[in-house]
């Protein structure tokens, strides 16, 4: 049974709410809770789940995926046989019309046609969730099923489950039915296939906005969503880093928030998500935030509401403030000048 799915993870998706954070990454690649990636809890669940093959498709800027996932080592998919797969676009001039675009897995048909596992599952890369799909694909047998959509509360979370052999077909046969990706497929009242719909009740949010974003990052510090997401025999995997723990000053003060490895904390830091390599220096306080990776903080600082991607620097003795609706965005590298830069 274990080696019945193959996984594929859609991440040519594009979101023009979340251009702030993917000049230069793929939404599947925005950092999140302060070590991971959002493509992480998707192949996570996957590797956990069993599945020992998986095919990534992603689109624009890739290069940041690329290097997060390597050879697959820290999922346990560098094997010799199955493991990670890695298919670009062949064509950036052309569109990829949303999650699943068939004409995009079209490009990469001698992969699906070489697999040998029955079933395949199709996932976005962009939905923060701790799920075993092993139980789906049984339901999914059980009811007799064409097509298994996976829904919290009623929404799609764009997770499909479908037999190689009819996902085959189905992009075969694409320019004769209409149908561009599984969206369209589940969508079409009239579908000769037995549509089944999977309730998962567990935590799920799908990031498709900065308002997303922050929210999903901010109810990290909730720990009933904490204890829903990281499970200690269904770990969220990601990239390993050798850095040395968090470095806290005397005069260092910490309520709710969580910090990775390698930041060194010597201001006041509240209900914020810290990732590795920050430095926050004495004097300055963060609440309410997301600082990303390498970013630097000066002295005297106050940063409210704020969302600030790696490498940034905040020169000493400047305030920043956004709003819970609204949180203020600084991009990769920017620097932060002056007493004051509010919403």
């Amino acid at each position: 049974m274990k080696k019945r799915l193959l996984g594929v993870i859609d991440a040519t998706t594009y979101s023009e709410n979340l251009k702030d954070l993917t000049p230069h990454r793929s939404v599947a690649a925005i950092p999140f809770g302060g070590r991971y990636r959002l493509i992480d809890f998707i192949l996570s669940n996957m590797v956990n789940s069993g599945i020992q093959s998986v095919a990534i498709f992603p689109k624009y800027e890739y290069r940041s995926l690329m290097d997060h996932l390597g050879s697959g080592k820290n999922w346990d998919l560098n094997r010799k046989r199955d493991g990670l797969f890695f298919f670009p676009s062949p064509r950036l001039d052309k569109p990829v019309f949303g999650i699943d675009s068939f004409e995009h897995f079209a490009a990469n048909i001698d992969f699906l046609n070489r697999s040998t596992q029955d079933y395949c599952l199709i996932a976005s890369a962009n939905t923060i969730f701790n799920m075993d799909f092993y139980p789906v694909l049984e339901w999914h047998m059980e009811q007799g099923c064409d097509i298994t959509e996976v829904r919290n509360a009623g929404e799609s979370l764009n997770i499909f489950l479908v037999k190689t052999s009819l996902l085959l077909e189905l992009i075969h046969t694409r320019n004769e039915t209409g149908y561009l990706n599984m969206r369209d497929v589940v969508k079409d009242i009239n579908s000769p296939y037995r549509l089944c719909y999977y309730p998962y009740e567990g935590y799920a949010l799908t990031v498709d906005s900065i308002d997303h974003y922050y929210l999903a990052s901010m109810e990290l510090l909730n720990p009933m969503v904490w204890k829903q997401l990281f499970l200690k025999d269904r770990p969220i995997l990601t990239k390993v880093k050798d850095e040395p723990p968090t470095h806290y000053s005397k005069n260092a003060v910490v309520h709710n928030s969580m910090i990775a490895n390698g930041a060194i904390i010597e201001g006041t830091v509240e209900n914020s998500i810290i990732a590795r390599g920050v430095k926050i220096a004495k004097g300055a306080i963060v609440k309410n935030s997301i600082i990303m990776q390498k970013t630097q903080i000066g002295e005297n600082c106050i940063l409210d509401h704020v969302i600030l991607d790696k490498d940034v620097k905040v020169e000493s003795g400047v305030s920043i403030a956004g709003t819970k609706e609204v949180p203020r965005i600084l991009q990769k590298g920017s620097i932060a000048k002056g007493e004051c830069v509010n919403t």
